[in-house]
């Protein structure tokens, strides 16, 4: 691989970080690459740690669920040990802990339980009737738009090359702060092809559920995740995969937020194939504290 693409091209150099670095025995290091933001993101925590715990099971036990909390801000400058914890290995499931350290403290934790594929009853709600992707403005459209009257902090978001590209089916709460009912309906897919490989496009998938769900608690409210004025930061994160993950079309992250209460705000979300398959489902609570001074 040219040494230069993964820095260029943002899917090539998310898969490079996803490649963690065996250290020991249940020991691996990954690294996060440099966003300009103050702390890692979440869901590549969240990504890393699965691919982690993933390399310490049987293939033939693919993930099904992961829970995990955030406990302090990642050090985007420094390398993060993920140390896996083999709690169990039974005849059906396999249980896993994994602990994300940086300067010796943990910063996040995670268990995460793999499955031997069998059949069952099935059944899921029906995907929402939404504009298609192809309907809707692509983020270079709203780049052109909006880039030059968007405040500081969003116009260096948007600048930035990013491996998800995100098409919500409405701008209201981007370009306004009017109070709206706390759901949205995203289309997301990666911006470069993937391999086919299912663990990689499980851990991209745990990537990924982590984006906009913090800013559909503050819908209600009128406000967004860059108010200067408001600290947000995911606390915790549970992740329940139904089919075998497949990332080579739009998906469709439909979320909404029950509650806020205490500074907290707390969001679900489905993620469904283009055909209506329901993919996967999530649930995370954060932070949402507003500043007094």
């Amino acid at each position: 691989m040219d040494d230069d693409k993964p820095q260029s091209d943002p899917v090539a150099r998310l898969l490079s970080i996803l490649d963690l670095e065996p250290l020991e025995h249940n020991l691996f290091r990954g690294t996060s690459p440099d966003t300009g933001w103050q702390r890692v993101f979440g869901g590549l925590v969240i990504a890393q740690s699965l691919m982690a715990a993933t390399r310490t099971v049987d293939a033939d036990r693919p993930a099904h669920s992961l829970h995990g909390y955030f406990m302090r801000p990642g050090d985007p400058g420094t390398p993060i040990i993920y140390d896996v914890d083999r709690i169990r290995d039974g005849k059906s499931f396999t249980t896993r802990r994994v602990v994300a350290i940086q300067h010796g403290k943990a910063i996040f934790s995670m268990s995460a339980s793999f499955q031997r594929v069998e059949e069952g009853l099935e059944h899921q709600f029906d995907m929402l009737d939404v504009p298609q992707p192809e309907d809707l403005p692509s983020e270079q459209d709203l780049k052109d738009k909006f880039i030059d009257v968007v405040p500081e902090n969003v116009r260096r978001y948007w600048e930035r090359k990013r491996p998800i590209e995100m098409r919500p089916t409405d701008l209201t709460n981007f370009v306004s702060s009017k109070k709206l009912p706390p759901h949205q309906h995203v289309w997301f897919r990666t911006t470069g092809a993937l391999p086919k490989d299912p663990i990689i496009q499980r851990c991209v998938l745990a990537y990924a559920s982590d984006m906009t769900l913090l800013n559909t608690s503050l819908y209600a409210h009128g406000r967004s995740i860059f108010d200067p004025d408001l600290q947000v930061a995911s606390l915790d994160h549970a992740l329940w995969m139904h089919h075998p993950i497949v990332l080579d079309d739009w998906v469709l992250y439909t979320q909404d937020s029950p509650a806020a209460s205490g500074a907290r705000g707390f969001t679900r979300g489905l993620i469904y194939r283009r055909d209506g398959r329901l993919l996967a489902s999530v649930a995370q609570e954060g932070l949402i504290r507003v500043r007094t001074k």
